[in-house]
């Protein structure tokens, strides 16, 4: 009987789902996810975590929960580091696996697989992917061809995303679906700026995409840049920011204002968490300075409301109708 490995359908799942897909599969077990958010999943995630604890991590512990039911035979929680050279993640990824194992009773074990690549692809790095292998089997050949096959899937898989896809297309694409992309001919472009665990996650965000949809509007993330915008975004600020996720953010804002590409912004950020409203404050604060491209700042909570989301999101699209009328 395959093991069941179980994936929580939250925070870097949007980034890296089908490497960590095809990586388990390689080695001969099955892939459980958590299912959609929803609000159980929710809920919780707010009773098992520390109120401190921003929205996205009540929501990922929501999903631990939600597998822990599931009979599955483990639980994959990576200890998330660092993505690329010289830079970090929030603190919140490198504790996650302490975090989950202190606050939840009687899960299945934890694969706390650690990435770390600040100082690149290393030895070191192959080795951790090689003991969480073992855990599956001991031919060390069919392990190399696991971590080949995730390395493609992931390079297949951000294609997509450069192509113009959104990360939850994506994923279908490649897991078979036929995703057809409607023309977005005459509609207002929206850059959607946020992490991909706020804006792809459809309930704690209201299905923010699908309303911008509904009003006329098709979304611009980051994802769908090149890097090289995303450097020149970046370089324009003094210092270098030294969190991947939010220097992303960062520079996709600053190049769409640069480069004209949308008619509006619209930035998403989670209460509570520190490194966003520091960027938000950084990015609003150059929109306004220069008036060429309104912004819609939202903040979500747990507490966060339809209603509030549709009226500033179905006003703010009224106001680009409105500017590029006059």
């Amino acid at each position: 009987m395959d093991i069941k490995v179980g994936i929580p359908r939250a925070l870097l799942y949007y980034n890296f789902y089908p490497a960590w897909k095809v990586f388990f599969n390689e080695l001969g077990a099955k892939v459980i996810l958590s299912q959609k958010t929803n609000k159980k999943i929710v809920d919780d995630g707010v009773l098992n975590t520390v109120d401190e604890a921003c929205l996205p991590v009540k929501v990922f512990f929501g999903h631990v929960i939600n597998l822990k039911d599931r009979g599955v035979d483990y639980i994959f929680v990576p200890r998330i580091v660092s993505v690329e050279k010289r830079r970090y993640l929030c603190a919140k990824f490198l504790g996650l696996p302490d975090l989950i194992r202190a606050s939840i009773r009687d899960i299945p074990p934890i694969i706390d697989m650690e990435i770390d690549l600040y100082r690149g692809y290393n030895r070191n790095v192959d080795r951790e992917i090689d003991r969480v292998g073992m855990i599956f089997t001991k031919d060390m050949r069919k392990i190399r061809k696991a971590k080949e096959a995730a390395i493609i899937a992931q390079n297949n898989y951000e294609k997509h995303l450069k192509s113009g896809l959104i990360p939850r297309e994506a994923i279908r694409i490649m897991e078979g679906a036929k995703v057809v992309k409607a023309p977005d001919s005459g509609l207002l472009k929206i850059g959607l700026l946020g992490h991909n665990y706020n804006i792809m996650d459809e309930y704690i965000n209201m299905d923010i995409i699908k309303k911008i949809n509904d009003f006329g509007g098709t979304v611009i993330t980051a994802d769908m840049l090149k890097e090289s915008d995303i450097e020149y975004g970046a370089s324009c600020y003094p210092k270098d920011m030294f969190w991947t996720y939010g220097r992303e953010m960062l520079g996709a804002g600053r190049y769409m204002l640069d480069s004209g590409i949308v008619d509006g912004v619209v930035i998403v950020t989670a209460f509570g968490c520190g490194p966003d409203s520091l960027i938000k404050e950084m990015v609003e604060k150059e929109y306004k300075r220069r008036n060429t491209i309104p912004i819609l700042s939202l903040t979500i909570d747990e507490h966060t409301g339809e209603a509030g989301i549709i009226t500033r999101l179905e006003a703010f699209m009224d106001l680009l109708r409105w500017k590029e009328v006059v």
